[in-house]
């Protein structure tokens, strides 16, 4: 079976972080569903996948040329499967917030701009990771699953397209 040319395969990968970003945006301007901590970080996943697959679609390195080449198909892929890893888990800590009980629910946290201000930046991001109980309100929902569980399937998705082009010998 012969993969198609890793520069399309990338630009489809960014094309549809863009799009995920698109609806993100439109769900919370348009539907006006404010995104809780878990969600902005998740945000922040998309856009770095976005940003190493737009420069992989610049770059255009080919897994069979020379050394540095390689060396950058090699590692746009696996900066893509660690962006999508640390937003599937970050996704999976939500979804599992959705399934606790409400009394074992962690407190609500102050607004992100507020903690900006005035905590430490080790603090404010150990606080936002663990998420709150506004993170397991489920608040919408598409075929049946919640905002969470379906970007949870996109980034097990970008893990996997990571990794065909981390595994991959030629273009």
């Amino acid at each position: 079976m012969t993969l198609p040319a890793s520069r399309p395969l990338y630009l489809l990968a960014f094309i549809a972080c863009v799009l995920l970003m698109a609806i993100a945006l439109y769900m919370e301007h348009g539907m006006g569903l404010e995104p809780c901590p878990l969600c902005i970080v998740q945000r922040v996943a998309v856009i770095l996948i976005g940003l190493v697959c737009l420069a992989a679609v610049i770059h255009n390195p080919q897994p069979k040329a020379d050394g540095r080449r390689r060396l950058a198909s090699r590692g746009y892929a696996l900066g893509t499967l660690v962006f999508a890893l640390f937003g599937a888990a970050i996704a999976a800590r939500q979804v599992w917030l959705q399934y606790l009980p409400p009394d074992q629910l962690p407190a609500c946290l102050p607004s992100l701009d507020y903690m900006i201000d005035v905590l430490p930046f080790q603090e404010m991001l150990s606080l936002l990771l663990s998420g709150t109980a506004d993170c397991a309100e489920v608040s919408w929902t598409f075929l049946g699953l919640s905002i969470p569980e379906g970007t949870l399937l996109g980034f097990i998705a970008f893990s996997l397209f990571a990794l065909v082009q981390l595994l991959r010998r030629q273009d």
